[in-house]
């Protein structure tokens, strides 16, 4: 799809040219919250569409759980022609049904502008409060969503090579396809890996997508290897545990989707040093955003070795740092090129 003579002011012609591989970039989410809301889009989409500031402020609300409020997702996916109702708004809600799992559970409803907002608030802090949503809901449970970025105004990478591909899905696969729907959305983080995508119920995110490997994600048939290069990670796992769990599946083939299966950090450095030092006190604090910094230190540990459960054992994984490469995390003549941090798994061992 994209050629590496092509324009560089383009962050994902960058990233792609130089090799960066998108394993453990999808983020940790443990539940999406996604809204019809019509384009066009400008940058901070939320902010200019007044219409929708009260969903907005329920979904700040969550700002005083901070533990939970990073591992939640809004965002909006364009309405069309094909599956938007002209009076009404359709909700997603994805959510991580237990620390073992294979997919998110979903419920969809489609219901008046009005209703969102109070929807949002049940959804999130009075789940009691659904009854009263039930006549809203939609039976769509069987339906797989394929969500991919085309929010050009956030990173014109998104636009040039998202968009297309949104075209060549909703053409060739979902009209094709039963139970399939392909919806445009907006930022979702890793613009230099665009054209990118969200596979619902899953919850895998892909990068670097070309036409070519389309038929191998979408039937899920042929050798899963061919899908090694685009694959940027499980959402129900954190950054090291994703690196690990591609190179379980890429063994375990097809199969391994099913599987309910969660991760942990067994031990890791540099940011592991932090944790154990404050080990006496780290699970007592009262201060969750603090523990969110030490966290995200540890997302810089040249090393981790980890363990992958699933339903029927257990792998362990040794991940460690092989180098750096340069890359751009956003599109643009003045953009400074950066570097980041290449993983790779060293040792994988399944534990009777």
């Amino acid at each position: 799809m994209k050629k590496l003579n092509d324009d560089c002011r383009y962050c994902s012609v960058v990233s792609q040219a130089n090799r960066e591989d998108p394993i453990g970039t999808a983020g940790t989410v443990d539940e999406w919250l996604l809204v019809e809301v019509p384009q066009p889009w400008k940058t901070d989409l939320w902010q200019e569409k007044p219409q929708f500031q009260p969903l907005l402020q329920v979904v700040e609300k969550l700002a005083s759980q901070p533990l939970r409020y990073f591992k939640t997702r809004l965002l909006a996916i364009a309405p069309n022609k094909i599956h938007t109702h002209p009076e009404l708004v359709r909700i997603f809600h994805y959510k991580r049904p237990a620390k073992l799992f294979a997919q998110y559970t979903k419920q969809e409803y489609l219901l008046p502008l009005a209703e969102i907002a109070p929807l949002a608030e049940a959804i999130l802090f009075q789940p009691r409060q659904l009854i009263h949503f039930q006549t809203y809901q939609q039976p769509t449970a069987n339906i797989r969503e394929i969500l991919i970025c085309t929010h050009a105004n956030y990173d014109r990478a998104c636009g040039r090579f998202g968009y297309p591909l949104y075209q060549q899905l909703q053409k060739k696969y979902a009209t094709a396809t039963e139970n399939l729907r392909v919806w445009e959305t907006n930022h979702f983080g890793g613009h230099q890996f665009a054209p990118t995508l969200i596979d619902f119920p899953n919850g895998q995110v892909w990068g670097h997508l070309e036409l070519d490997i389309l038929d191998c994600l979408i039937y899920r048939q042929g050798d899963v290897s061919q899908l090694r290069p685009f694959y940027r990670g499980w959402t129900g796992l954190s950054k090291f545990e994703q690196i690990a769990e591609r190179e379980i599946w890429m063994q375990q083939g097809w199969n391994w989707l099913e599987y309910p299966k969660s991760g942990r950090i067994l031990a890791q450095e540099p940011g592991g040093i932090v944790k154990m030092l404050l080990k006496p006190i780290f699970n007592n604090l009262p201060f969750p955003k603090l523990k969110l910094l030490v966290a995200r230190w540890n997302e810089q540990a040249t090393w981790a070795k980890v363990g992958i459960n699933y339903n029927g054992g257990e792998y362990s994984a040794l991940v460690k740092q092989t180098g750096t490469v340069t890359t751009k995390l956003k599109s643009g003549d003045d953009v400074p090129l950066t570097r980041v941090n290449q993983y790779a798994v060293e040792k994988l061992r399944k534990i009777d």
